[in-house]
């Protein structure tokens, strides 16, 4: 695909490291030279120095036969624009849009409708992304599932993919994985893959669960606690959360959070943004004052917290007060950081779990990118491995999969099928499992230079036989 990128921020520059390493000819647009010229040294890309708004600039970086423009600058204006003008002046097939500001977001079926034939009636986007959206997601369900490194959802939330550092307080810790079924009888379950010290296993029946693996396991929503359990023994969801930043994911998370009853206070430094929060909220506590002051913290009885969340827009501050209510006795701590350089750095014994934002926003721009009916795309471990739910076409002479059990399927190396979801049904897969026209295949990628592979194992050739 010939791909334009609009923004050399974080998403934008992950991006960029993807589609280029998937061999599609990618232009990546930004104000700034001298970032743009690192990055053209690095990677196999075009780069053009200038406001992704402009006409000129879009020409320039080959919208004349784009097949899609990413707008991911860090102005929704800019972003909106764009894609308004890669529409009316190139007809670019598809062109997507990270989109922030409430503002916009809460009249998006006026700002952005299109007509039954698909045409706009507004602005010119065919997908908007809202980080906003996906981070309170995915920050929901770790708060649901304590104990869990990420949870991710596929087919609207029926079957889950979850990750998690084993304990030895796990029944099936110390045992082989084949032993689980006698654990939890009449509960199906498929573990994925284990990563040891950074490296991943393939999962076999005869591999013994060992303390600290990070497994990732998928099974039917209402299975996963009980799975969880045999990993790292019972641990139910705390209802005390504390939120340091009143910002649009603060916000957004501690709403929902209030009307799931959940006891939840929120902290906010500025005097004019708490009472301004504090209005908009119904049953949350909320604090003017500063989230790494020790005194505060005692006094809001963060020792007997069980979810401390810090989401402002300054990583340091976020890593600092997390770290400060890990030590002051919080049962689990959660930062929001930006910058990828810190986010491994700083997953450990002071901090329990560090969140992407680019990464979480990253998945969801796969979904609309991967060729074949690709439902849902999740990217894991800081984007070295994904998830992905495909739907299969066709019958057993178009397909390379509709017909065949899944050990007769030639796999890339290093992938796993999860699940199949078959209408209303889960099915957990195995080697005996058949592929049916129309089922939804949640696979696991460790090697993500297989993805390719696996778009065209999945894509239906009238030419094959």
């Amino acid at each position: 695909m010939k791909i334009i990128i609009l923004g050399a921020g974080q998403v934008g520059t992950s991006m960029a490291e993807i589609l280029a390493g998937e061999a599609n000819d990618v232009s990546l647009v930004d104000l700034d030279g001298e970032r743009l010229a690192g990055l053209q040294d690095r990677l196999d890309i075009r780069t053009v120095r200038g406001s992704g708004a402009y006409p000129a600039v879009l020409q320039q970086a080959g919208a004349d036969d784009a097949d899609l423009l990413l707008a991911v600058t860090n102005r929704d204006e800019i972003n909106m624009v764009a894609c308004h003008v890669a529409h009316t002046l190139f007809d670019t097939p598809k062109k997507m849009a990270r989109i922030r500001s409430v503002e916009y977001l809460n009249h998006r079926d006026q700002l952005f409708s299109k007509d039954v034939e698909g045409r706009p009636l507004g602005m010119a986007i065919d997908v908007i992304i809202s980080p906003e959206e996906i981070l309170t997601r995915q920050i929901l369900r770790l708060i649901e599932h304590p104990g869990a490194l990420q949870v991710v959802d596929f087919a609207e939330g029926r079957v889950q993919l979850v990750g998690i550092k084993t304990s030895s307080g796990g029944p099936l810790v110390g045992h082989e994985l084949s032993t689980l079924r006698h654990h939890i009888p009449g509960i199906d379950a498929r573990v994925a893959a284990i990563y040891r010290e950074g490296q991943p296993i393939i999962p076999e029946g005869n591999t013994v669960i060992e303390p600290d693996d990070d497994v990732f396991f998928i099974a039917a929503a209402e299975h996963i606690e009980a799975i969880m359990d045999e990993f790292r023994g019972p641990d139910r969801p705390g209802r005390r959360i504390i939120l340091a930043g009143a910002g649009h994911i603060g916000l957004r998370l501690a709403s929902t959070l209030e009307s799931s009853d959940f006891h939840v206070k929120l902290i906010e430094r500025n005097p004019a943004r708490s009472q301004l929060v504090a209005e908009e909220l119904n049953h949350t506590v909320v604090l003017c004052g500063d989230s790494s002051d020790e005194e505060l913290m005692l006094q809001e009885s963060i020792d007997s917290t069980e979810v401390f969340c810090a989401l402002t827009n300054d990583d340091e501050d976020n890593i600092m007060s997390a770290m400060l209510a890990k030590r002051l006795g919080a049962r689990r701590t959660m930062a929001l950081i930006n910058r990828s350089v810190y986010v491994d750095l700083m997953e450990s014994s002071m901090l329990d779990i560090a969140i992407s934002p680019s990464m979480a926003t990253v998945g969801s721009l796969l979904t609309q990118i991967r060729r074949g009916d690709i439902v849902a795309v999740h990217s894991l471990r800081r984007g070295a491995a994904e998830a992905i739910e495909a739907v299969a076409h066709g019958d057993p002479k178009t397909s390379r999969v509709v017909g065949k059990q899944l050990k007769e399927i030639n796999l890339p190396p290093d992938t796993t099928v999860g699940a199949i979801i078959r209408g209303s049904s889960v099915i957990i897969a195995h080697g005996n499992t058949v592929i049916e026209a129309e089922d939804h295949v949640i696979l696991f990628v460790i090697d993500k230079r297989r993805i390719t592979q696996i778009e065209k194992l999945f894509s239906v050739d009238v030419s094959f036989f």
